[in-house]
């Protein structure tokens, strides 16, 4: 996918040519405003400032269900939350359970609702009143494979993936509870795609984040976001990075289907920028490898697509850990960095909670929220995202500009097309606080309680913090 770079990068990300007040640090090479061909999705006009949460039913709340996490929505709104990632809602499979509760990507019925969380009427009860307070929802969706006990299995044998003596199969050698599904079966594309169809037209969610994306064919994601398109605009997340192979597929194992987000998806994860935030933060790499990374994000993908920026997920807290264990006292200027990079931002049930725990997976473990110690936090985050047209997702004319930083920091400048709205970030990781310039016109303090008033040029990083400025 080379034939799609558009910027050479030492210092500067842009997508337009700089206008002549911008910091002369590199040059754009080709000024295009628009995404490359043939990247053709027509992202929702609501996902240009969006941001998601992850929410995970079974371990929300003490009764893990629709109704109880419905009392959440306020708080979440006024958190800025704009969309919501539903957990597979569907029932799970009893045969080779994991755990007491199983998990919930072992897909037992694709088209009924896990008596566990309640009925079809509680969800489309929850999705109303989400849609009331102006959030979209979208569920999470597991085509690769279901479980062995999945009605399907005696249906249509044929559907399934075998091996040579005929037996079933999991997708990963660890996914005993569930079995590969064959996508060369014309039926179970059909039957997928009128069930995407089902939860869309008939249940009211917006869109799909699909599992292991990479592992279904891209024509058939192709083909099934052209039938959703009909219903209404959706938005589409793929579990997937072609910079960066999910942890769980072994090298030479699959050959995993790519150029997902030319026609069938919205965003994919920042699968690399993930594990190399990880990395620093653990001090296995430094802060200037940031810079060698967006310029093979760029390579690899357009300014006009969505990444997904995060630092926790239901994968990663369960398997990897909480943020306070991967981050140590770096947790917070982590969390501003993902928010604020080009992409689409994420924050799981439980980090506005602070939770330093790690939840179990196939059992029930139900959040301690704690009174909420970080909610202001991800508020001013959320709503600096949902507000400056610096931030859009997607948008090709933003300007994103890395700039000079101590080596435990790191400083960008990002930008709208006119420059009228403009963002300024910096991190510190380091034991000692730091001074770097402020660009002269951004004064305002995203977090009014970090910092004096920014008078002068020099704005003091604190150790192990952050400081972000605005010009509106």
């Amino acid at each position: 996918m080379n034939r799609y770079l558009l910027f050479i990068l030492p210092l500067l990300l842009a997508a337009c040519s700089p206008a002549a007040d911008a910091p002369s640090l590199a040059t754009a090479i080709e000024p295009a405003c628009r995404p490359a061909a043939p990247f053709i999705v027509q992202h929702p006009a609501w996902a240009t400032n969006a941001s998601l949460y992850q929410v995970n039913i079974r371990q929300y709340t003490p009764e893990g269900t629709f109704r109880a996490f419905e009392a959440h929505l306020p708080r979440l709104q006024q958190m800025g939350v704009s969309v919501l990632w539903l957990m597979p809602v569907q029932p799970i499979g009893v045969l080779k359970r994991k755990g007491t509760l199983g998990s919930q990507y072992s897909v037992r019925d694709y088209r009924a609702v896990n008596p566990e969380f309640g009925t079809e009427a509680d969800l489309k009860h929850l999705l109303e009143e989400a849609h009331r307070r102006g959030m979209h929802v979208i569920l999470d969706w597991v085509a690769n494979h279901t479980s062995w006990d999945n009605a399907l299995v005696q249906a249509h044998p044929d559907w399934y993936t075998r091996d040579a003596k005929g037996a079933l199969v999991p997708p990963v050698a660890d996914w005993q509870d569930v079995v590969d599904l064959d996508y060369s079966k014309p039926g179970l594309r059909q039957y997928m795609t009128e069930s995407l169809v089902h939860w869309t037209r008939d249940v009211g969610f917006d869109g799909f984040r699909c599992d292991v994306a990479g592992l279904v064919p891209t024509d058939y994601w192709n083909a099934a976001r052209a039938e959703l398109a009909k219903i209404k605009p959706v938005f589409l997340l793929a579990e997937w990075d072609e910079l960066h192979s999910p942890p769980f597929l072994k090298k030479g194992e699959f050959t995993p289907n790519t150029h997902l987000l030319e026609q069938a998806f919205d965003a994919t994860y920042a699968l690399r920028l993930h594990y190399l935030l990880d990395s620093i933060a653990q001090q296995k790499k430094p802060l200037s490898a940031l810079p060698a990374y967006f310029a093979a994000e760029r390579r690899m993908y357009p300014a006009g697509v969505y990444l997904m920026n995060f630092t926790s997920s239901h994968d990663v807290n369960s398997w990897d850990g909480p943020e306070a264990r991967r981050y140590g006292p770096n947790v917070k200027p982590m969390a501003v960095l993902a928010a604020l990079l080009p992409g689409i931002p994420l924050v799981y049930s439980g980090q506005e909670a602070a939770s330093p725990r790690q939840l179990r997976f196939f059992d029930k473990d139900t959040i301690r929220w704690n009174g909420y110690p970080l909610n202001a936090f991800y508020a001013v985050l959320l709503h600096l995202k949902q507000n400056s047209p610096a931030l859009r997702n997607g948008d090709a004319c933003a300007r994103f500009t890395v700039l000079p930083a101590p080596p435990e920091c790191f400083a960008f400048e990002r930008a709208s097309a006119d420059r009228k709205a403009r963002v300024w970030m910096a991190i510190n990781l380091g034991e000692q606080s730091q001074k770097l310039v402020r660009p002269k016109e951004l004064r305002t303090d995203a977090f009014a309680d970090v910092g004096s008033p920014v008078t002068d040029s020099l704005v003091t990083v604190p150790a192990h913090g952050y400081r972000v400025m605005r010009t509106w």
